[in-house]
């Protein structure tokens, strides 16, 4: 494809416009098991929707959705293992995706929260079972301390050590002999190979889980620029209330004007300590060159692509595909 638009660059984008008709390339094959980061790779933004306490038959239902990613709620939702496990499973069972992929990625939000070292570490139990469930990822709330986000990624890593790995910083994995089996057969590998690609990328360019932090109150927000160049950390955001209370309390705006401004055209937020967080956490997300997620709308995807986010929501398939055709991507949705 890309050959052909090389010498024949009217044929390619005729064959590009017809893509776009059908929804991608159908005859894409995946790279990756994990889709989320295969995209971040090509340089896509990649589109979500988020779950509470779903199990098999929402799973089923998912399986072929328009979205690339699931965020599965536990920080303020259920803390149900099991239920994730059937959700997994259904995935499984109704797919594979329209990619070719055997499922969307599934990001965890984690009910443990990033309050320093030893809380994340007391609790590397909570990883372990989610985990264990077959996700892709997780996501640390209120992840205030790099020693925190330290820790995060130690719980979500095996012990033993990996060859040509700049992790110096972050200590011996804490996840145990046992927890790849289920794992394994979502993602549909054998064990051993589990093993192997069950790490944080991009700190390992072979890893297939993808790790992410909010930075979302006035603690977390003093710490920034350090907890973001923590490796193993992908992507992230700011988690505009949480971050309101924190630095607001019941003052916080009722809502913004809907006229943009700043970076971007990034949405107003009807208070300036609540632009100068959102710049800084944004600011410290780029230097780090970790991916940043944002709400669009229909209106401002294109400029706020363009400005530099990379993950947002997919609550419409007109919202996505306006999105992947602006980008011009080639997976099938």
């Amino acid at each position: 494809m890309k050959k052909t638009a090389t010498y024949l660059p009217l044929l390619g984008i005729a064959l590009a416009s017809g893509l776009w008709a059908q929804g991608g390339d159908p005859s894409y094959k995946p790279k990756r098991i994990n889709k989320m980061i295969e995209l971040m790779e090509a340089g896509q933004p990649v589109y979500d929707l988020s779950v509470v306490g779903a199990g098999y038959e929402e799973g089923k239902k998912l399986a072929k959705s328009h979205i690339d990613f699931i965020q599965y709620q536990m920080e303020h939702g259920p803390f149900v293992p099991n239920r994730l496990r059937e959700f997994m499973q259904g995935l499984v069972d109704g797919g594979p995706t329209k990619s070719g992929h055997r499922t969307p990625a599934v990001i965890v939000t984690l009910p443990v929260l990033g309050l320093d070292g030893p809380t994340v570490r007391a609790n590397h139990w909570v990883i372990e079972q989610v985990l264990s469930s077959g996700v892709h990822g997780l996501m640390l709330c209120h992840a205030r301390t790099p020693e925190a986000v330290k820790m995060f990624i130690a719980a979500a890593r095996y012990p033993f050590s990996r060859d040509g790995l700049k992790d110096d910083m972050i200590p011996e994995g804490l996840r145990g002999s046992g927890s790849q089996s289920f794992a394994a057969r979502i993602w549909g590998v054998s064990s051993n190979k589990y093993l192997e690609v069950a790490d944080p990328w991009p700190l390992n360019p072979e890893g297939e889980l993808i790790l992410s932090i909010k930075v979302e109150d006035k603690h977390a927000l003093a710490n920034v620029e350090q907890t973001t160049a923590v490796p193993g950390v992908a992507w992230g955001e700011w988690g505009p209330g949480d971050m309101t209370m924190s630095l607001m309390g019941l003052n916080r705006p009722r809502g913004g004007s809907a006229q943009a401004t700043g970076p971007g055209g990034m949405p107003a937020l009807g208070a300036p300590i609540l632009e100068e967080a959102r710049t800084r956490v944004f600011d410290a997300f780029k230097a780090n060159d970790k991916r940043i997620l944002h709400g669009t709308t229909i209106d401002n995807i294109e400029e706020l692509i363009k400005w530099g986010v990379m993950v947002t929501h997919g609550p419409t398939e007109e919202l996505t595909n306006k999105g992947r055709k602006f980008t011009k991507r080639e997976m099938a949705y």
